[in-house]
């Protein structure tokens, strides 16, 4: 941060101190954000919303069924209020499933259907209404990987049947893993936890197995800085670079000033509107942060046409507009080589860590949606959490670029600014205090409680998923188990 924004920023913190205002509290975060506010205009999303929540809706109940294989009634009452809240539900016709075309329709009040089809290893997508299919090829993901049960942990799941290290706890570890399933409204569909990349406990939900690919929600924002990390190391990208968007480069444009690292950091500045947000009014347009989800068009053309509201790294907000960018510049960078998009984090990743499970939806464009429309297994995020404990390097081979780990897990300067110590780059970080663990401990988070816990000062990954409408007695049994792990397993020494 320059000089002369350092004292801005210093100055408007001391007037809001002055005014009584908290920082990090709401009253504190709108005032602050209000005095960097740039003077463009706000254009709210096309279309009905009632018609948006139902795309989402459909959505949801095809990548529950197709993808996780739930069953319907319990994934329409329980799974993924995001993009569908709950009441809009009651508002449309009840989802109709065609499992032999491996669809789902659903009815507005209008008589309009929408139509959510599953593509195979792209997952599934609402089709755009009048639409009948996608405007790209949707491919089959070449995993170059031997069956799991042939191969040891962590790039298998053949687990060893040697005793738990000694140091361990075992009656607290059980305990914890007790703990994270009650009481049995929390929802929870799995808990696993691995200690120096060890497997030490897994349980899972009813009808749910270590194979079953379950919505991660907005943990899917920490792959996607993965994928980014990636080519950093590769040489296509510098974390400090002015973010080469197309869409950014005509003379004067002030976000070609924006750089990957603020838009890894939440802090691109861009305009768009979120439930997030500390000045967001539900009774406003639909917001942009889920159109980016539902709204069935071009989501990188759409996030990168957005004007800036903010300079970049001044107000850090959670918005989809960011992953999206940053999965528009992994495209971008992939095809520039010559290379295929879609396969990509397969054979960039995933079969280099083990992951068989993972499945990145796409809008009906190709482009990846994974700031949240992403499933895999307790395991698979384990192993992903692993790379990340291990600084980026996995079985000797560095996949990420040295100090990227660190990166992630630093707190973000206009969040800090802010008073919030919670964000660094596409992962949280608990600097409040949030869960009962160490404060430099960094994690993945979606909505409903799907979280990816690293804790490096224990050698510990945890990874708890789980059906959304749970997400409150999940959260609370979350934390209790957490609290038992830290009793279970030592500190480093």
């Amino acid at each position: 941060m320059k000089r002369t924004r350092l004292i801005l920023v210093l100055a408007i913190a001391t007037a809001t101190l002055a005014a009584g205002q908290t920082p990090g509290s709401r009253e504190f975060l709108i005032q602050r954000a209000k005095s960097f506010e740039l003077n463009t205009p706000y254009v709210p999303p096309p279309g009905d919303a009632l018609e948006h929540h139902t795309a989402g809706y459909a959505k949801i109940m095809c990548s529950a069924v197709f993808i996780t294989g739930l069953d319907p009634d319990f994934a329409a009452e329980n799974v993924g209020y995001f993009t569908s809240p709950y009441a809009e539900r009651k508002k449309v016709g009840k989802p109709v499933i065609d499992r032999v075309n491996k669809t789902v329709q659903i009815t507005l009040p209008n008589g309009v259907k929408l139509t959510a089809k599953y593509l195979g290893d792209q997952g599934c997508v609402t089709l755009p209404t009048g639409k009948d299919s996608v405007s790209y090829q949707p491919i089959r993901i070449k995993r170059n990987l031997p069956d799991p049960a042939t191969q040891a942990w962590p790039m298998g799941d053949v687990l060893p049947k040697t005793p738990l290290p000694a140091e361990i706890k075992v009656e607290k570890l059980k305990q914890a893993m007790d703990a994270a399933f009650d009481p049995a409204t929390g929802l929870t569909a799995a808990f696993v936890v691995s200690y120096k990349g060890r497997l030490i406990g897994e349980r899972y939900g009813e009808g749910i197995t270590a194979r079953t690919p379950l919505e991660s929600w907005s943990m899917g924002k920490s792959l996607t800085a993965t994928l980014m990390g990636i080519l950093i190391k590769q040489g296509v990208y510098d974390l400090w670079q002015p973010a080469p968007i197309p869409e950014w480069q005509s003379p004067g444009d002030p976000r070609s000033k924006i750089r990957i690292a603020d838009i890894l950091h939440m802090s691109s500045g861009l305009r768009i509107r979120a439930p997030q947000d500390p000045d967001y009014d539900p009774s406003g347009p639909y917001p942009d942060h889920l159109y980016l989800y539902t709204g069935g068009v071009d989501s990188f053309h759409y996030a990168a046409t957005r004007p800036q509201q903010w300079p970049p790294n001044t107000v850090g907000r959670y918005h989809n507009c960011d992953p999206v960018l940053i999965n528009y510049l992994v495209r971008l960078g992939v095809e520039k080589r010559k290379e295929e998009y879609l396969s990509f984090p397969q054979r960039a990743l995933f079969d280099k860590i083990g992951v068989r499970t993972m499945v990145m939806e796409a809008d009906p464009f190709g482009n990846f949606l994974t700031q949240g429309y992403e499933f895999a297994s307790g395991r698979d995020w384990v192993r992903l959490g692993n790379l990340y404990l291990q600084d980026g390097v996995w079985k000797g081979e560095r996949i990420l670029p040295e100090g990227f780990a660190k990166f992630v897990s630093t707190l973000a300067p206009s969040w800090e600014a802010d008073g919030r110590p919670v964000y660094g780059g596409f992962f949280w970080i608990n600097g409040n205090g949030e869960f009962p663990v160490p404060k430099e401990a960094y994690y993945m988070a979606g909505a409903g409680g799907q979280t990816t816990m690293i804790i490096p000062s224990h050698d510990l990954v945890v990874v708890r998923l789980g059906h959304f409408k749970g997400s409150g007695p999940g959260d609370r049994a979350f934390k209790k188990a957490l609290a038992l792990l830290m009793e279970a397993v030592p500190r480093k020494s």
